[in-house]
């Protein structure tokens, strides 16, 4: 099982390098920001299919690890290309001067840290599939939000879109990426913490709003 996450993590680093050095033609550009987007919450579908013919907690792991990565490839290659595809064909300007957005990522990347240093301490895990967590999280910053490793990393691309400066960015990031994920977490992460964790994380997920 480690070896096997070592190998899908590798394969996503290489297919994000290889991605974001090579350059897209228009029509290749906009089926990709818009196509792997669309895919997460699809393929999300499915693999909750998967699990629900035989929901235990085996299968839920096992499952977990290819989906993840197959997210990360998703979603990595959409925003790549998208943000590169709407600087070069812009929408319109935003006048969001940087001296703004830029201490705001700052900010919001601190936060994702602290998110991911929680669910390490509180849960004993590590996102997308590195360690799948031992135990439910709910304490610290996951008292008051159910994701808020996904609110700070869906934040963190929205300003950067404004310090991109690009409408077009901003646009696709809040009407498209956000939604995306969003529905992958609803759909699948929630019905496979559900299969993990079972009573405590339905008692967990009823006093504990998705976000905030």
């Amino acid at each position: 099982m480690f070896t096997l996450k070592l190998v899908g993590f590798a394969l996503v680093l290489l297919y994000w390098r290889t991605i974001s050095r090579h350059v897209f033609s228009f029509l290749w550009s906009v089926a990709l920001m818009w196509g792997a987007g669309a895919l997460v919450p699809v393929l999300a579908v499915l693999e909750c299919w998967l699990l629900d013919r035989h929901p235990t907690t085996e299968r839920a792991a096992i499952l977990t690890i290819p989906i993840h990565y197959a997210e990360m490839i998703l979603l990595g290659c959409a925003l790549v290309v998208a943000f590169r595809f709407t600087q070069a064909h812009p929408m319109a300007h935003v006048a969001v001067p940087r001296w703004i957005s830029s201490p705001v990522l700052k900010v919001l990347g601190v936060f994702a840290t602290l998110t991911v240093l929680n669910l390490a301490i509180r849960g004993l895990g590590l996102p997308f599939a590195a360690a799948l967590s031992k135990r439910l999280a709910s304490g610290w910053l996951y008292a008051r939000s159910r994701n808020p490793m996904l609110l700070s990393s869906l934040l963190f691309f929205i300003v950067g879109a404004v310090w991109l400066q690009s409408l077009h960015a901003i646009l696709w990031t809040v009407l498209w990426l956000s939604p995306a994920w969003v529905l992958y977490v609803r759909l699948y992460e929630e019905r496979e913490l559900e299969v993990r964790f079972g009573e405590a994380y339905l008692l967990y997920k009823a006093r504990t709003p998705f976000f905030l």
